[in-house]
């Protein structure tokens, strides 16, 4: 089992005399993932607040923050029990041409839900230098899944990860150019270059437990949200999402902790509001992820 503690704290320079904002915070609970328990405190407490699921089935809260207030800060707190994913044989996945077909609309045909995240999106837009990428991966009659984790494999070894080497306004365009960036970089350069081959792949947001070095103490409040990709790649098994984390050259299993997926990073933000006030603000953002119980 996974704990997470994920604290947002906002200061403003100028009173704020009222906020709304939207939340994904709480994990996802499926087959593969229990949550144990959720907590999310606000302060200042909200005038309202309310739970929801969005379009694509994610916990939501949606909460106000009435009266002048000079900070905000969000806290949320799950323990997740995690299930071994499924095993499947990439080689026996079908030819990623088959799926393409699948997911190409046809009057008269059934359709296709997966075809929803195969389309371009606000920060994952069409790039003929998308498509270049994933046809080294993408041969003719290869298996999917196969081609999907060798894409995964590239985008690893030629890209560098650089913390603060972009921001979230950062265009796709320029990060395939310089070849760095960070997580949700990694995840839409997957998601895009699928897509540019009519493949269907959504972005996941969530949590990683990271590791110290050996004799080197945990450091508290000092990891961060994660994100990674996921292909739709059904193989008769019991999940049709490939999920993958180019920025960890790994499949996703008992150490990642999914909390939303969506169409990219816009879809999903941990945390978004629209405010009256505040002037110019800071923002810190503390996140723990440890094994529970603690030790």
């Amino acid at each position: 089992m996974l704990a997470v503690e994920h604290e947002t704290h906002y200061r403003y320079g100028a009173p704020v005399e009222l906020a709304q904002h939207m939340a994904f915070l709480r994990p996802i609970d499926d087959r593969r993932q229990h949550v144990e328990a959720f907590a999310l405190e606000i302060d200042p407490p909200p005038a309202h607040s309310s739970d929801g699921r969005d379009r694509f089935g994610n916990a939501r809260r949606l909460f106000t923050a009435a009266g002048a207030h000079h900070e905000l800060r969000v806290c949320a707190r799950s323990r997740v029990r995690l299930h071994p994913r499924e095993r499947v044989d990439p080689a026996h996945s079908p030819p990623w041409e088959a799926l393409r077909e699948r997911l190409t609309y046809r009057a008269g045909c059934t359709y296709e839900p997966a075809t929803e995240f195969a389309v371009p999106s606000p920060y994952v837009p069409r790039l003929e230098a998308l498509r270049e990428l994933a046809l080294r991966s993408f041969t003719p009659g290869r298996p999917a899944a196969e081609a999907a984790l060798d894409l995964m494999h590239r985008i690893h070894a030629d890209f560098t990860y650089e913390t603060a080497s972009t921001t979230v306004e950062t265009p796709l365009a320029q990060v395939l150019r310089e070849r760095r960036g960070v997580c949700q970089d990694f995840a839409h350069v997957l998601i895009g270059a699928c897509r540019m081959i009519g493949l269907a792949a959504r972005y996941v947001s969530g949590y990683l437990l990271t590791q110290p070095p050996p004799g080197v103490p945990l450091l508290i409040g000092a990891d961060a949200s994660h994100a990674w990709a996921a292909v739709w790649c059904p193989a008769g098994g019991a999940e049709d999402w490939l999920e993958l984390d180019p920025t960890n050259d790994v499949v996703p299993d008992l150490d990642h902790v999914r909390v939303a997926v969506g169409r990219d990073f816009g879809d999903v933000a941990p945390l978004r509001g629209v405010i009256r006030g505040g002037g110019a603000h800071d923002l810190a953002v503390r996140v723990t992820t440890r094994r529970w119980p603690w030790r």
